[in-house]
């Protein structure tokens, strides 16, 4: 299985490889998302070349059923943040694997 990587550790990163203070570093990414998180609440999408996009679908009202009781149950409009990878990152992870 796969590890996975959190901001600390992607701040650890980059303090690493550009010789910043890990403080530092981790504030460069926390502004890196919450720019992005700021711009997909105005409904702006945000696209970085050669890694993707993030976007907010919207999802249209609909008519749900309780599992339990089978009954139907209208589930409003909503919207959610979605992720586009670009090319360039999907081919680069078919090659690791």
């Amino acid at each position: 299985m796969a590890e996975s990587i959190n901001k600390k550790a992607l701040a650890e990163a980059l303090a690493e490889k550009f010789e910043i203070t890990k403080k530092a570093a981790g504030e460069y990414v926390d502004a890196l998302f919450d720019e992005i998180k700021s711009e997909l609440v105005k409904g702006n999408r945000v696209e970085i070349s050669g890694f993707g996009r993030f976007l907010v679908k919207e999802r249209a009202a609909r008519t749900g059923y309780n599992p339990q009781t089978k009954e139907p149950i209208a589930v409003p409009a909503s919207k959610a943040p979605s992720f586009r990878p670009a090319k360039a990152l999907k081919d680069a992870v078919k090659q690791e694997a």
